[in-house]
């Protein structure tokens, strides 16, 4: 169905789709149903605890015999050389063909990993970032635009601009992040360049997704202006649901909540209006949580019903040319 497609080739997944690696959010239960249904699971290795990814990993290995990749967060990894260093020993001893790294320099991991036979995708936000990441020597990436979920930089382009900018650039293959939920926005993301997807928000709103359900039912209730960029010192920035406290806290009424306790109080208790979770522009466009098996044969429905419908654009105006 993907012939030809270099991301799909990458990654040994049937569909070029994603699913974003967000913190506690992208482990064995929503992966393993990603990779299940067709989907490349990215396994989350943010909270640099060993223990926690191994279990996580062990995990994924035992419900689905289907590919998955693993998430390296470079800034983070870092902070602690000793830890890192057992992280990269452990994932290249799995036997893992696939890593994604993200929020850091490229070039900290990429020829180390690709040296180990492991193909290796960097997300950006960035054109000068996608560029690097090429130098660095990676096989593909992730172009992140604005939209996306999560802390984001102050100076960001938008998806539409961005994967644009990226292609004009570079060969490598792309996948777009950042405003996709469906088959509309995948085929919109291969017009502009792209090889295949990223959903982080789409997948947060799912029957597989661990966070809790009051999270789920504030996505796919909120409008398409539902979502707000908050400042998150010292430089980021952060976008997340509008809730009171996400504008409590935009006009300087009330201090941010640290990280894991703004986990704790909404993902596990479902405390929505006290907390901020993080949620791309796309959120506007989720009107019901389905399982993840529907998501990805929707999207890749709706994705080629978009591709024959522009095709059929293309004898009419041929005809409109020659008269």
């Amino acid at each position: 169905m993907f012939d030809g497609n270099r991301v799909t080739a990458h990654t040994r997944s049937r569909y070029p789709i994603f699913q974003s690696p967000m913190t506690w959010i992208a482990r064995a239960p929503l992966v393993s149903a990603v990779s299940a249904a067709g989907g490349m699971g990215l396994l989350e290795n943010s909270i640099r605890d060993l223990s926690v990814t191994t279990r996580e990993f062990t995990t994924i290995r035992a419900t689905t015999n289907q590919p998955f990749g693993v998430n390296l967060p470079i800034r983070y990894l870092q902070m602690d050389p000793k830890e890192e260093r057992a992280i990269i020993d452990w994932l290249l001893g799995q036997g893992v063909h696939f890593v994604t790294t993200s929020a850091g320099d490229p070039t900290r991991y990429t020829r180390l990993l690709k040296d180990a036979g492991v193909i290796v995708y960097h997300a950006t936000a960035t054109l000068r970032g996608a560029v690097k990441a090429v130098d660095a020597g990676v096989d593909g990436l992730i172009v992140e635009g604005a939209e996306s979920a999560g802390i984001r930089n102050p100076e960001e382009v938008h998806t539409f601009a961005l994967l644009q900018a990226v292609r004009e650039k570079v060969d490598v293959p792309i996948v777009a992040a950042g405003g996709i939920v469906d088959g509309r926005g995948m085929a919109a993301a291969f017009a502009l360049g792209a090889e295949g997807v990223t959903m982080g928000t789409r997948f947060v709103a799912s029957f597989e997704s661990p966070v809790h359900s009051n999270y789920k039912n504030a996505i796919v209730t909120v409008p398409i202006t539902g979502t707000m960029m908050t400042d998150n010192p010292p430089r980021a920035r952060s976008r997340g649901l509008r809730t009171p406290y996400s504008v409590e806290v935009s006009e300087g009424k009330r201090e941010r909540l640290p990280r894991n306790a703004t986990l704790d109080m909404l993902y596990v208790q479902g405390d929505v209006e006290n907390t901020s979770g993080a949620a791309g522009e796309s959120a506007g466009l989720i009107h019901e949580i389905k399982s993840v098996q529907e998501i990805i044969d929707d999207t890749i429905k709706g994705f080629w019903r978009e591709i024959d419908r522009l095709a059929g654009l293309r004898p009419r105006e041929s005809a409109m040319a020659q008269r």
